[in-house]
């Protein structure tokens, strides 16, 4: 039960943090290897105000939320919608992509290292015990798993039940069909980017109370997020969760009954035989 209990809450921070990236691939089409810069970033604005003014971090997320959306869209508007705009295919787009925003991941590394300097950083907030099913679990994981669960459940809801959640679906699904019923794709597309750019950033706030950081350890969250989001489905917000939890449950399990060590490799090994096996996801239909 402590393994089940252990995976399912980092499975729900995962969901979080992998949502973000969905969003910008499954709608955007852009393959953000920036991502785990944006959720470093959002994780250190929550250090910074709780140590300068011990503002908690859940209501630093209102804060982050905002921030993070301008900078994203902004982003997506200066440096990604001109490669949009002039890929001649879906293949050249990805490319373009993932090349741009590998050197805009080094960018933001350089810029917090600027910042925040080469030092780890960690915080103690609600760093105490509660009891579930016996076993002691920290307080600060928990609330985050709990935030995660609102989050995702809001964004699962509006994408599933608004007019703009459904239009946001139609581009991830055939963006040149989405054009024909006069939906305005580049701007939807941005505002996707943004929106993914944001619950990053604020699954690095809720992460940040329970987890020790710097400035270059973003690329493990993109590469987690980049497993997360191709085993659940590109642009499948069910799939990303069940994929999360599947991710946290194996990390636990591997840490817990075999080395701690391999869970980076468990995850890895996992992701290539989803590309092997299932390409197209947990729910996905096979192309014909």
């Amino acid at each position: 039960m402590d393994i089940v209990i252990t995976g399912l809450v980092l499975g729900g921070t995962y969901a979080l943090i992998a949502m973000g990236l969905n969003l910008q691939y499954g709608v955007a089409r852009i393959m953000n290897l920036a991502n785990g810069e944006i959720l470093v970033a959002g994780a250190f604005a929550a250090f910074w105000f709780w140590t300068a003014a011990q503002l908690s971090p859940l209501l630093t997320i209102f804060l982050v939320a905002p921030v993070a959306y301008v900078v994203n869209w902004l982003i997506y508007v200066i440096i990604l919608r001109p490669l949009v705009r002039r890929a001649k295919s879906r293949g050249q787009l990805e490319v373009d992509a993932i090349l741009t925003t590998f050197g805009l991941g080094f960018v933001a590394v350089g810029l917090m290292l600027a910042v925040m300097g080469g030092d780890y950083f960690s915080y103690s907030y609600l760093s105490v015990p509660v009891m579930l099913f016996g076993e002691p679990y920290g307080l600060n994981r928990i609330v985050a798993f709990l935030a995660a669960v609102v989050i995702c459940g809001a964004l699962y809801l509006w994408l599933n039940r608004s007019r703009a959640g459904l239009a946001i679906r139609a581009i991830a699904t055939a963006p040149a069909s989405a054009r024909l019923v006069g939906i305005d794709v580049p701007r939807l597309s941005a505002r996707a980017f943004a929106l993914g750019g944001a619950v990053t950033a604020v699954g690095g706030a809720l992460i940040s109370t329970f987890l020790t950081l710097d400035a270059s350890t973003g690329v493990i969250f993109t590469l987690k997020a980049l497993v997360i989001v191709i085993m659940g489905g590109v642009g499948d917000v069910r799939g990303t969760i069940v994929a999360a939890l599947l991710l946290g449950l194996l990390e636990t399990f591997v840490a817990v009954l075999i080395d701690p060590g391999l869970t980076l490799a468990a995850a890895y090994l996992l992701f290539v035989l989803i590309l092997l096996f299932r390409p197209q996801g947990l729910f996905g239909r096979r192309t014909t």
